[in-house]
């Protein structure tokens, strides 16, 4: 896993959603990066420019998803471990729940 350090959480991409990222164009990565080192400070507050969901059906391990214009990235927080699984377009992103 990759890490994105902070003071308060540790924000780690799976290959997964490392893969995900390269993929896309290169102004959504810069949005999603800038995201993701809002998550290092606060994980589960939705503020301006971060619009955060608990995911229903989700149990255990509980998780999150985050808004980034048409994708989001689905994550779950254990400890002081932010844990991105996913990064998908929103047509695909919930598809794994089921």
């Amino acid at each position: 896993m990759n890490s994105l350090t902070s003071k308060k959480f540790n924000v780690l991409l799976s290959k997964t959603a490392v893969k995900q990222l390269k993929l896309l164009q290169k102004k959504v990565r810069y949005a999603i990066r800038k995201t993701l080192a809002g998550l290092a400070e606060d994980p589960f507050t939705s503020r301006s420019g971060c619009d955060i969901k608990k995911l229903h059906g989700s149990k255990d391990p509980v998780f999150y998803r985050l808004r980034v214009g048409e994708y989001r990235v689905i994550y779950t927080v254990i400890q002081k471990d932010v844990k991105v699984t996913e990064i998908l377009h929103r047509k695909k992103a919930y598809s794994f729940l089921e």
